[in-house]
């Protein structure tokens, strides 16, 4: 048996399963709902219908999606930053000591002044003399209780940074949308490699039973043909060899069968506990029927270099952002408020509420900043040079995926239709063999031959198949049009 589609292409299933188990010990460590608590679904899908139930709820895509959602409540707050601001407060102040002051004692010297000007005279009959040093006074001033009540507003008249961050906008959601596809892409394909290699497998195990069932019935007739003394027990002892050999590769087939679509279930985001009944079959001419082998692809197409256009205009809206701040901001504010002093808390009885309105103006001219504006901008087209060499190099490497995938899906139909052929000559030579057998005029050991040469073409057709399948998808997805 053709051990490279038994051992290498099996991979995709077992590391599927072995990522269940873990995923499902982690559950079950965690608490998780248990399957038993969820009446299990039964699913009749398409490949296409597949496809779209992973878009839905596999987890990396809902993610994806959710990284979308979080850009638009960023552009919400990109935007705030435009719209009026307005804010209210309301306090009151209760001071136990009123804060006392010291300053020069000014009512005495006023007092002197004019004492001296009038000529009054002390009691001694003299005039009075201006002291030298009139000293201080301490008073508090205050009340008890204060209490205010204020409106504020401000309006950005001009800040360069914020325009350019409304311009950039739709560009963010550009770009979070072309990664959540690219995330989608990738889901996408590989929900169809384990879906048709399931349905691949489904085909080479019905080939085994066929192998079986046919394997069973030549044994049985030599069992009797030796019971007459036409057959040796050795070839009996043959055919019961092959006959356990196609059952362990019948068990080991519905092994990997069965993690297959575990894992199939794993990628969908579908519980365990679930169902799937595939109901899209492939055959050779579905597999040659694919995208024109030809150089007429757009580079555009391809969700990667979407993802990086988007990128790109991002990094020049960055270095316009830089630039922009350079320029003065302008920025409007006012503020009304109301006032109150008490000697106790009475604010709601009698008394006044006295006013006080301001309306400003602040226009913030950068002039040095230890030259950090400049290092921002340097940075901002550093890194635009690097998304623009990340693109240039993404179209070298779209043409060498194209070419390698055309290459490799022109040879996987050529080897398709080779082992097809191939399988069908062992079937023709097994047949003929048997006849002979059956006739008396070949021995067990060529008709063992045949069938070892047919299950030998069979695996070796199953695998082209499933390397025919593989290559069509990744030929698809190169040139962007995986459906």
């Amino acid at each position: 048996m053709n051990r490279r589609f038994k051992y290498g292409k099996t991979w995709l299933l077992a590391a599927t399963a072995l990522w269940v188990t873990n995923v499902r010990a982690q559950q079950s460590s965690g608490g998780a709902t248990t399957p038993h608590q969820r009446t299990p679904q039964l699913y009749n899908l398409s490949v296409q219908e597949a496809v779209a139930f992973a878009e839905k709820n596999n987890v990396q895509v809902k993610n994806a999606l959710l990284d979308y959602r979080l850009q638009e409540e960023t552009n919400r707050n990109i935007t705030s930053a435009a719209y009026p601001q307005l804010s209210g407060s309301l306090g009151t102040t209760y001071n136990p000591k009123i804060p006392v002051q010291t300053f020069p004692n000014f009512i005495g010297m006023a007092t002197y002044q004019v004492l001296t000007q009038e000529g009054v005279k002390n009691g001694s009959g003299q005039p009075i003399q201006m002291p030298a040093d009139f000293g201080y006074i301490t008073a508090g001033f205050g009340t008890k209780w204060n209490a205010s009540g204020a409106i504020s507003l401000s309006q950005i008249l001009f800040d360069g940074q914020v325009f350019v961050g409304l311009q950039a906008r739709r560009t963010s959601l550009n770009y979070a949308r072309s990664n959540a596809e690219v995330t989608k892409e990738t889901i996408k394909a590989n929900v169809y490699k384990v879906y048709y290699q399931l349905v691949v497998s489904q085909t080479q195990m019905q080939q085994i039973d066929a192998n079986i069932e046919r394997t069973t019935k030549l044994l049985s007739d030599t069992r009797e043909i030796f019971k007459n003394g036409f057959a040796e027990n050795l070839d009996v002892n043959r055919l019961s060899v092959q006959l356990a050999n196609l059952e362990t590769q019948k068990l080991t087939t519905q092994r990997n069968i069965d993690n297959g679509y575990f894992g199939l279930k794993l990628l969908m985001g579908m519980p365990v506990s679930d169902s799937i009944v595939l109901t899209t079959k492939i055959t050779d001419d579905q597999i040659r029927d694919a995208a024109p082998l030809d150089d007429n692809y757009q580079y555009g197409d391809r969700k990667e270099y979407q993802a990086l256009t988007a990128a790109n205009a991002l990094n020049e809206y960055n270095i316009k952002r830089y630039k922009y701040s350079y320029l003065p901001t302008a920025n409007l504010n006012s503020t009304y408020s109301k006032q109150a002093f008490r000697g106790q808390f009475d604010f709601f009885g009698k008394g006044d509420w006295y006013s006080i309105w301001s309306i400003g103006l602040t226009v913030n001219v950068p002039i040095f900043d230890g030259f950090a504006r400049a290092s921002n901008l340097a940075k901002a087209r550093i890194q635009q040079q690097q998304t623009q060499n990340q693109l240039d190099n993404l179209k070298i490497s779209i043409d060498n995926d194209v070419q390698q995938a055309r290459n490799t899906f022109g040879a996987a139909i050529t080897t398709l239709s080779s082992q097809r052929k191939n399988m069908d000559l062992a079937a023709e030579v097994y047949d003929q063999s048997k006849k002979k057998y059956e006739a008396g005029l070949g021995s067990t050991s060529d008709i063992t031959t045949a069938q070892t040469d047919l299950v030998t073409a069979q695996t070796s057709y199953v695998s082209a198949l499933y390397d025919a399948i593989v290559a069509k998808i990744d030929f698809l997805k190169a040139i962007g049009k995986l459906p």
